[in-house]
Order: structure tokens, then C-alpha cells, then sequence
């Protein structure tokens, strides 16, 4: 017999499922068994109540006989009061009551907070309880009255539109359902259109609020929408993911279940439903990118990895208790803000099956200040009781009062986070909930200990013996310091990031069997590109390769080590003024040409810079530029603190004629099309007009994500996102990304005795002894040890390490930062105590700040034997830098570098390096492309008639001559350069400053005589 195939067999499975265990199940139809691990707070869907359109009042959008049902059996004392001042009216009076106010505030503030009706309460649901102390709470909540409707005749002037399904709670809609079965020709995106243009949001039961939310459903699709708004009804996709991307997971035959049953068996559970009302579905304030009210609201329902991330959590929390880390991977567009609210909240609210609470405060950390604003504004919109939240953005005093004074949940900065110990020790046998935005290496290494110095205090006794140190000695003070900086047993920490690092997966991630280490919750950047959250931002993907030669511009020959000259050589073709010059030609034209009308003429770019230096001259020479060629684009710098560039010193907030605070601001405004950056914006910035990236850096590994990420926000305008770079080659950002592009696996922990191993490197240097460590360690546990006397025990290995030569001096200086900074990671995990080790940590952390640390720089006298000889630009590879399936794990920390042997620095001659680096950068030229501006000097001060006049004029008659001879001169070079010399010709003002740069060198060259050896 074949199998029916319709929309009707689709809504008997649904109806069924809904109803099994209830009085109305459908025959043969089995309860639904609870899936293993199924989410917090819901077990199997069934009993609801089966009604039909004619139990529906179609004028006041709600079923009567449910509503009164529940009053009359959770509520009947109320419903006597009532009775009272209506009588027989009572019924009528109260439907009508409830509909109006449903019609004023919505159905979800009437869910959450009931009615009054002359003086007279009624609660429209009752939720479960946070613990089970009240058993009178547990039988009301018993008491919710769930029904589905089939085919829904809604509409009292259209009798014949109806819905597939309805779902109410208490007599009250909640969610509507449009379903369709590609096996009859249509598929979810039917039932969007559906709704989009045949259901009206002037129907009342279709207008903002009355419903909770609208699915678009067929057996492989789910879509949901809160705000019907016709053609432009925004539906988002409601779907678990498929190995990593799109869509749900297919289900085996065996199981004879659509692959969405997840939303009627689960999320339409009835304990889930009274979940999402009472702790997930939201109404905010819209706000624009500034944070200011617009006046318009809109309601929040959770995507599905928000729901399933939240609940698990917050189960594992209260099965747990404190003291757990989770690690949650959830890519860019995935509502992070919104889901640390969500579990704030919860948590704030969760008691274990003891009855006891199990956090006493929640504490939210970010350490990006413009997120925390925004993070700040969705944790206090989602608080239902005011006085919840606490903003902590001055002092640690505040952090104090805010506890004492008994807030829940806290918002603050890491950097805003210097509580210590002595001043929180009336905290003691508190149990807390670090949440942690964007869980990078600045939250586990050194800055954290602050964090855990505040957290670990177990009872008022040790707090107390925290001040009592002088009778401690320092071996004990160590291993208390050890304790602290390990594991918490009063503290759960919530690691929200999208990018985890190989430290990051291994401090807060789950451990597998096989040893491996893997995030507690994923939502991946593949499924977050391919639900449309945000833009694949290596789809248009363009390298240039840069291609040089320099010149030896001295008759000598002297002797230079190879490998640090060849550094310093690239750094200045970097940095010429002709390098940077001609990438901003090819980046302003391709701006105006290529991007400048997109998003609707608003489109904006970033050129990304290595250096603080390259931002500064890449601004300047774009604004030269942007202004000789008559464009009208606005460009915004931003790097920290000042740049000294031909003695000129440069800040960002005097380049941009506006506070630091006011850049961002002002790049979202319509006169600022690029902003240049160093090391600023670069993670932690959105902007969804941003839709270009110039690349002049350098980038690999997470580094490289986070910095390309900032193109992949989304706009209604904006169908793209382009990347121009001169500095990678395609396959090493391609390498970059592949491992978080569906789930970020460490392979192995890192073993923490590699710290034995880095002791051993950083002592073969013999700089210290065991005795210097344990001086310094005497006075750096002692409280009333002075910076003085730190500096003191710190002088003679600094004085010993200035003996060294250069190259000693960089080896040992990189092998004590790199145990620094393994030891601070590895605290958080260590299982064992070594006082020796901490004493070597405390004692090489300090001494990696007080060492000298040289600024490599060109050498003047380098600088003045070389010049640019050669550019050119070269598209390398343009097109979408496609990513694997199923990328690389993360490999663990490995040993450190043995000791590299103390031979002599290689050197070689000038002409030697040069030849070498052009090798290499110089492929590909010709002619046309060297820089012949020294040649044509030459020419002019070699030319008689000119000398004759220079020598003979005054300035102004010698000008005259110069600018005829050099006119002549500049229509020679067309041959041999033509590309200089259309730039001198298309270019007024680069060549009036070429002009009076020859004349000036002509002037002084003829009447002071000898040569500059200066180029371009």
C-alpha cells in the first residue's frame, strides 16, 4: 500500500505528537520518548488538548473555554471575587478584559504578569517554579492548559483562510504553523511566502504581539519569525546544523521521524514552551548603531543553537554545581550578546535538586569596551525585575558595593576587575558565575589572577589569615599564591569566543576520551554563512604580489650581518614613500571604481597596516591622493598613542580632528569612507557598512580570522564583501581558517612539565642563579617589600645581560617571555604545586618588563646606502578561497627551540643583501618600472646652460630657465618610464613637488657643490 503523501498526513503526525498521554491522543499513537540529553526543563511532547476553529473566539483571538477552565481550577477563590461584582456577566466581563489587555501590552506581558479586573488578580500562567520548596507553586504549574488547533479559521470576514496549525496556552495563541511537504511540491520557503503575502498583519490574531511566533515548517526546514509585516516579514532559520552547516541532521529510517520533529517533540514541549515565555522570548527597545531609542520594539525569539546552548548550560550548571568550565564556540553573527543575557538571568535564578541556589552572583566580563556597552544595554533589557543588573565601570570599590548590596548580576571589564583578595574577604563561601566575552589569552594568563584572587576565598578564617603574612614564610606564601591561581571550586566559568585558541580550548573546553579537547556548545561559522547570519568573507578574495629591487647608492661596499640588514631593507621598501604610494593608487581606484556605489552609495573600506608608522603615512597618502584626484572620501586613522615620522609627532586623535572616543561614531557617518588601521578595530568592531578590506599585513592563524571577520556583518544593502591583500598568499589564510570553520578540536592537552623544559632553557644562560631567585621572591611575597628593593635584586642580572651581545641578549629575552607566558596559562590548570617554579615565574615575569628591549630600526648609514631601485604591483590571485570539510585540529603547546650554538652573526657585503632581496621581491620587472627621479637629476646638474644660470640668476629668473630644461628633460623619460611620467603628468601636484624637489637639489648641488646620494 503506498504511504499518504500531504500536507494533512504532515499535521496528523504533528497532532498526534502533541497530544500523546493527553485525554484527546490519537489512537495507536505511542507517547513520544524523550530523546537522551533532551534540553533543560522539557521532557516528551504531549498532553495537549485537541479544539477547532469553532472553540476558537475569533473576535477576541483566544479560546474562551480554555481560559476559564484554568482560572476557575488554579484560581477559584479569585473567580468567586469577580463573581461578585458581575454575576452572570462574569464570564463575558472577563474574556473581554483579557483580550483588551492582550491588545494594549501583548501576550506575553499578560503571560508573564496577569491581569487585574475590578481590584481583582488572576494570574494567565503559572511557571515552574525555581525550586521545589512550595509544593502549592508545583501543583499550579500543573495546572497550564496546552491545545493545538488544526486548520485555523482565523479571520471573521475571510471564513475560508485558515492556518495549519495553532497552538495556545491557557485559551491564549502563542504560536502559529504553516506547513508544507516537498513530496507535493512546496518546501518551507512556500510557507514563508505564505505568510508574507497571504496572511495579513491587520488580521488581529497576525498583529504584533498577539503571537508569540510564527513557523514556516516542512520535514527537513524549520523558519520563525516573531512580526508579521507582509512582503518584508523577516523569517531566521530554526534548525539544529548539519555536520557543521545548514539544516538538521537526517534521521534513520528506523525511527520513522521527521527530520524536524525537534520543534513539536521538543521545543513544543510543555514544560519547554513555559521556558521560552518565562525566560527566553523578549521584547526590547529598538536602538539604532549609537544605542538610542528609536521607539520602535520588537519581540526576540532564541535560534535554535542560542536555546540549546542556554539550556544545556544551565542543566549542567545545576547537576554540577560550581566549579565547572565551558568552553562555548559560537561564531560571529550567532546573537552572542543575547545569549550571555540569557544565561545570566537563568543562572541568577537556578537552584540545584537540593532546593539550595547555586550561584550566589553572576559576573559578566568583556574586555572590549565598545561591546560592553552594547553587552550592558541586552543584559539590562532582559531583567524582569529592576535592580537585577549592576554596570561596575569605574572601581573596584564598586564591585564591592554592588555585592554587598546584593546584585545578581554584575557587568564589567577585565581591565575594570583589580579586586584583590583583603578587600573581598566578607565574601567568603560565596559561589559565583564568571561569564567571559571573547575568552582569549588577556582572560587566562596573568590578568586573571586579579579575578581569582577575588573568587577563591573559602571563609571569613582565611581571610583574616590572608593579612597575617608575617608569619608566613615564603614557601607557604607560594603555594597559597599556587592555590589561588588554580582551579576554583566556587566558580564556574562561561567562555563565550569564536575563535578559541589551542590555551583557550584546553583551560575551559570538554575532554574527550581520546584526550582531545572540544568546545561545550558549537554554532560554526560555515552554518552561521550559510543561514545568511553573516557574509563569507573569502568569496571575493584578491592577493597582490609585490615585486622591488633596491640600489646600492655608495662606491664602498661595507659588511653588514645578512639576515638582520635583509629585515630592516624590506621594512624600508615597505615604508618608501613610491611603495605605499602605489598600493594607495591601486586602492583608491579600485575603491572608487569597484565598491564606492555598493550598499546603496554607502559602502566603507579598511586598510589594514603592520605597523603604527604604516598607518600614519598610508593616511597621509591617501588623503594626497583622494584630494589631487577630486574624490570626495573621507579617511579616519586609528593606533594608539603617538607617532614621532620626520619629526613630526602624530596622534590619532590629531589626525582625525576628533576625540578617540568619537572614530568609530564618526566612520559610520556618511563623510568617512576608509579607516586606517594598526592593531586597533581590528576584533571586537562591527560595522555592517564596512564591505571592504585592504590587507597590507602580514596575517596567520586566529589572528587572521579575527581581523577578516570584521567584513562578514550583514546589511539589508550590502549582498557582498570584498578583500584586497598585499601581503599573504591565498593558501596561508585558506590554512588560517579551515580549523574554525566547523569545529576547533585541540588535539592533545599541553603537558605542563614543558615548563621544566623552558626552566632548563632560560637557565642555560646563566644570567641568574638560584640565590637571585629566592632574594627576589623574599621580597616580592613580602608585603611590606618596596618597589625599591625590587629593583634593587634586579639590577645585577640586568647589568649581567648587557654584557651579552645582541643576538644572546634577543634569545634569552624571547626564552623568559615565552615561560611567562606558558606559566600563566598552565596556572590555571596545574595539578600540582612546585614553590620553586612559582618563585621562577614571579621572578622572570618581572625581569622580561626591567629588561632593555632595543627598537629595531634602518641604521642612517643603511638608510643612506640604498635606495628603491624597482615596484611593481601584481595581481597574484583573485577569486573564493574555498575552505575543507571537517578542518585540522589544533596541535597542543610543543618544547621549546634548544639553544642556538654562539657562532659569529653572518654577514656579507651591501651589494651581497641587495642582490639577494631583489632576487627574491624584484621578479618580473622591467625598465618601465625603475625609478629614474636620481637619473634625471643627474641630468639637470650635468646640463651647462642650467649650471650657467643657477650660478649667474637670482632664484626667480634661475626658475624660469630650470623649469624649461627640466620640461625638456621630463618628455625624455616617456621612453624609458613612461609610468613615472604619466603620473607627473596626470599627477599637478606630485609633479610640482617633484619640480621644486630637482630644483631645490639643482640650487644647492651648483652653488654648495658635492652629492646628495639621495633618490626618490
Amino acid at each position: 500500500m503506498t504511504p499518504t503523501v500531504s500536507e494533512e498526513a504532515f499535521e496528523d503526525a504533528i497532532e498526534c505528537a502533541l497530544l500523546a498521554g493527553g485525554p484527546d491522543a490519537c489512537p495507536g499513537i505511542s507517547p513520544v520518548v524523550r530523546e537522551a540529553g533532551a534540553i533543560y526543563g522539557e521532557g516528551a511532547s504531549g498532553g495537549y488538548l485537541r479544539r477547532s476553529s469553532e472553540d476558537y473566539d475569533r473576535a477576541r483571538c483566544l479560546i474562551p473555554a480554555d481560559l476559564v477552565a484554568f482560572v476557575q481550577a488554579t484560581q477559584p477563590r479569585s473567580w468567586t471575587q469577580l463573581s461578585d461584582h458581575y454575576g452572570e456577566r462574569t464570564r463575558e466581563q472577563f474574556l473581554s478584559r483579557v483580550a483588551r489587555e492582550v491588545g494594549k501590552r501583548g501576550t506575553l506581558d499578560v503571560l508573564r504578569k496577569g491581569i487585574k479586573d475590578r481590584g481583582v488578580r488572576f494570574e494567565l500562567a503559572f511557571f515552574r517554579p525555581s525550586s521545589g520548596l512550595n509544593a502549592e507553586l508545583g501543583r499550579l504549574y500543573e495546572g497550564n492548559l496546552f491545545s493545538v488547533v488544526r486548520q485555523l479559521h482565523y479571520s471573521e470576514s475571510e471564513t475560508r483562510d485558515s492556518l495549519d496549525i495553532g497552538v495556545f496556552l491557557n485559551g491564549l495563541p502563542i504560536f502559529t504553523a504553516e506547513l508544507k511537504t516537498p513530496l507535493t511540491g512546496q518546501d518551507v520557503t512556500d510557507a514563508v511566502r505564505q505568510y508574507r503575502h497571504d496572511r495579513s498583519p491587520h488580521e488581529p490574531l497576525f498583529a504584533y504581539r498577539r503571537c508569540l511566533a510564527h513557523f514556516a515548517v516542512d520535514p527537513d526546514q524549520v523558519q520563525v519569525a516573531t512580526r508579521l509585516a507582509g512582503p518584508g516579514t523577516r523569517f531566521l532559520p530554526f534548525n539544529r546544523g548539519r555536520d557543521g552547516g545548514a539544516g538538521n541532521p537526517p534521521v534513520p529510517p528506523t525511527e520513522n521521524r521527521y527530520a524536524t520533529a525537534y520543534l513539536w517533540e521538543r521545543v513544543w514541549a510543555r514544560d519547554s514552551v513555559l521556558n521560552l515565555v518565562r525566560h527566553f522570548i523578549h521584547e526590547v527597545a529598538v536602538e539604532d548603531d549609537e544605542g538610542r531609542a528609536t521607539g520602535d520594539r520588537a519581540l526576540i525569539f532564541p535560534r535554535y543553537h542560542q536555546l540549546d546552548a542556554v539550556r544545556g548550560l544551565v542543566e549542567d550548571a545545576r547537576r554540577q554545581g560550581a566549579g565547572r568550565r565551558y568552553l562555548i564556540q559560537h561564531s560571529a553573527g550567532s546573537g552572542k550578546s543575547n545569549s550571555i543575557a540569557w544565561l545570566a538571568h537563568q543562572l541568577s535564578v537556578l537552584h540545584d535538586e537540593g532546593d539550595a541556589r547555586v550561584f550566589d552572583s553572576i559576573v559578566v566580563i568583556t574586555d572590549r569596551r565598545v561591546l560592553d556597552r552594547q553587552l550592558q544595554r541586552t543584559i539590562r533589557q532582559f531583567q524582569q525585575v529592576d535592580g537585577v543588573v549592576e554596570n561596575i565601570d569605574r572601581t573596584s570599590r564598586q564591585l564591592r558595593a554592588a555585592l554587598e548590596q546584593g546584585k545578581t548580576i554584575i557587568v564589567t571589564t577585565l581591565q575594570k576587575f583589580p579586586v584583590i583578595s583583603a578587600e573581598m574577604g566578607e565574601l567568603a563561601g560565596k559561589r559565583f558565575a564568571v561569564i567571559i566575552d571573547e575568552a582569549h589569552s588577556s582572560q587566562s594568563g596573568e590578568a586573571k589572577k586579579h579575578l581569582h584572587q577575588t573568587l577563591a576565598v573559602d571563609d571569613l578564617e582565611a581571610a583574616e589569615a590572608a593579612d597575617e603574612v608575617e608569619s608566613e614564610d615564603t614557601e607557604d606564601r607560594v603555594v597559597r599564591e599556587m592555590k589561588t591561581r588554580g582551579p576554583m571550586p566556587n566558580a564556574s566559568t562561561f567562555a563565550f569566543t569564536a575563535t578559541p585558541k589551542p590555551k583557550t580550548l584546553e583551560l575551559f573546553g570538554t575532554k574527550q576520551p581520546d584526550g582531545s579537547f572540544v568546545p561545550f556548545s558549537l554554532y560554526a561559522m560555515r552554518q552561521a554563512i550559510e543561514e545568511g547570519f553573516i557574509l563569507d568573507v573569502l568569496e571575493n578574495y584578491t592577493t597582490w604580489r609585490t615585486y622591488w629591487k633596491l640600489q646600492k647608492t655608495v662606491a664602498d661596499d661595507p659588511r653588514y650581518e645578512r639576515n638582520k640588514a635583509a629585515y630592516l631593507m624590506k621594512q624600508f621598501a615597505d615604508l618608501h614613500e613610491h611603495a605605499v604610494g602605489e598600493k594607495v593608487q591601486v586602492i583608491v581606484e579600485h575603491f572608487e571604481d569597484q565598491i564606492a556605489h555598493r550598499i546603496g552609495g554607502r559602502a566603507k573600506a579598511m586598510v589594514v597596516t603592520r605597523s603604527r608608522l604604516h598607518a600614519v603615512r598610508y593616511a597621509r597618502a591617501l588623503r594626497d591622493y583622494i584630494a589631487r584626484k577630486g574624490y570626495r572620501h573621507g579617511v579616519l586613522v586609528a593606533f594608539s598613542g603617538t607617532v614621532n615620522d620626520g619629526g613630526v609627532a602624530f596622534t590619532e586623535s590629531g589626525m582625525n580632528e576628533l576625540p578617540e572616543t568619537q572614530t568609530t561614531r564618526a566612520f559610520h557617518g556618511a563623510a568617512h569612507r576608509f579607516l586606517v588601521v594598526a592593531n586597533k578595530f581590528q576584533t571586537g568592531f562591527d560595522e555592517p557598512l564596512l564591505h571592504t578590506m585592504y590587507v597590507d599585513k602580514r596575517l596567520g592563524g586566529v589572528n587572521a580570522v579575527q581581523t577578516l571577520s570584521r567584513l562578514n556583518r550583514t546589511h539589508p544593502d550590502k549582498e557582498e564583501c570584498v578583500v584586497l591583500d598585499f601581503a599573504n598568499d591565498a593558501g596561508d589564510i585558506q590554512a588560517a581558517f579551515e580549523p574554525y570553520y566547523e569545529r576547533t578540536i585541540l588535539s592533545e592537552e599541553t603537558d605542563p612539565n614543558l615548563l621544566y623544559d623552558f626552566q632548563t632553557r632560560i637557565e642555560e644562560f646563566h644570567l641568574f642563579t638560584t640565590d637571585d631567585v629566592d632574594g627576589f621572591a623574599d621580597i616580592a611575597f613580602d608585603p611590606d617589600g618596596t618597589q625599591e628593593q625590587l629593583y634593587a635584586a634586579l639590577a645585577p642580572v640586568r647589568g649581567r645581560f648587557a654584557e651579552r651581545g645582541a643576538e644572546e641578549q634577543e634569545d634569552f629575552r624571547g626564552a623568559l617571555r615565552r615561560f611567562v607566558r606558558l606559566y600563566a596559562f598552565l596556572g590555571q590548570i596545574l595539578t600540582f604545586t612546585d614553590p620553586e617554579l612559582e618563585k621562577l615565574y614571579v621572578f622572570a615575569r618581572h625581569l622580561a618588563r626591567y629588561l632593555p628591549s632595543p627598537r629595531v630600526e634602518l641604521p642612517r648609514e643603511v638608510q643612506e646606502k640604498i635606495d628603491l631601485g624597482s615596484f611593481q604591483l601584481k595581481k597574484d590571485f583573485s577569486g573564493s578561497i574555498s575552505l575543507a570539510r571537517g578542518g585540522p585540529p589544533l596541535a597542543p603547546r610543543t618544547a621549546p627551540e634548544g639553544s642556538k650554538a654562539a657562532a659569529d652573526p653572518d654577514e656579507g657585503p651591501l651589494s651581497e643583501i641587495i642582490r639577494t632581496l631583489n632576487e627574491r621581491f624584484g621578479a618580473n620587472l622591467t625598465e618601465k618600472d625603475r625609478v629614474t627621479i636620481e637619473n634625471l637629476q643627474e641630468q639637470l646638474v650635468d646640463d651647462p646652460a642650467l649650471v650657467a644660470s643657477l650660478r649667474a640668476n637670482t632664484r626667480e629668473n634661475a626658475r624660469l630657465t630650470f623649469d624649461h630644461i627640466a620640461s625638456d628633460r621630463l618628455q625624455e623619460i616617456v621612453d624609458s618610464n613612461f609610468r613615472l611620467y604619466k603620473r607627473i603628468s596626470d599627477d599637478k601636484e606630485f609633479g610640482r613637488m617633484l619640480l621644486e624637489f630637482l630644483f631645490e637639489e639643482a640650487l644647492r648641488r651648483t652653488k654648495g657643490g658635492g652629492s646628495s646620494g639621495s633618490g626618490s
